[in-house]
């Protein structure tokens, strides 16, 4: 699904990502992890093409991302607040992106509605801006844009942000039952490790822009090694 070579990223003086090869697989669910300032955006950021690399490639099903768009058919993102279009309402704008997959209205609406719980009666009907809701409704927007073409790579930049411990809840079940249900490769990063035990089955570990662990996660074993890790830092 995703391959990683000599990938390198330098701000200034600064290392900010430097991998040499990674590989993740079709139907995979990584979560990255590391403190703060580790990388974990700015790979996010790299694999999206969002930023240009200073040395090496990412490719998505063998297609280079830096040297074409293919691959954005089949994938879904959202890093932050300024991937939403904050004049229009939360409608406006599942509407436009729907059009961008050639998702009819009704489609989009159909689509909605198996996240009703998440969306908690907050999102839709409100008859207001997406830049007039609170950061935690803008997250389930972001959330949403990004789910809404059920694509077969979904990337989510600290998801779990700003949302009440429900929501918290249901985000995660939602993005396990996605991953089992339609076998997207699913990567999120977070700095809450249990929420990223409780969804991961692999979790990458970043530090300075590497990656020093690749964890194998079962029933939560990668808990123990992660919390001495990082209460040792």
């Amino acid at each position: 699904m995703i391959t990683i070579n000599n990938l390198q990223k330098n701000f200034g003086e600064k290392k900010a990502v430097d991998i040499e090869n990674y590989t993740i697989n079709q139907g995979d669910m990584i979560g990255l992890v590391g403190n703060n300032g580790a990388g974990k955006t700015t790979l996010f950021r790299l694999i999206l093409d969002l930023l240009k690399a200073d040395n090496g490639s990412v490719t998505i099903n063998n297609i280079e991302v830096s040297k074409s768009e293919e691959w954005k058919i089949f994938t879904g993102a959202f890093i932050d607040d300024g991937f939403l279009i904050d004049y229009l309402t939360p409608e406006e704008y599942f509407y436009f992106i729907g059009k961008m997959y050639g998702l009819k209205k009704e489609e989009v609406d159909e689509r909605l509605v198996p996240f009703e719980r998440f969306m908690n009666e907050e999102v839709i009907g409100q008859k207001k801006f997406i830049r007039n809701f609170s950061a935690g409704n803008k997250q389930k927007i972001g959330i949403l844009s990004a789910m809404l073409h059920k694509p077969q790579l979904l990337i989510l930049d600290e998801p779990f942000n700003f949302l009440d411990p429900s929501s918290q809840s249901i985000i995660k079940h939602m993005l396990k039952k996605y991953n089992e249900e339609t076998n997207a490769t699913i990567l999120i990063s977070s700095h809450n490790l249990n929420h990223t035990v409780d969804v991961c089955p692999r979790i990458a570990l970043l530090e300075h822009g590497i990656i020093i662990r690749d964890i194998i996660n079962e029933n939560s074993s990668a808990e123990k090694e992660l919390e001495e890790y990082f209460n040792v830092e």
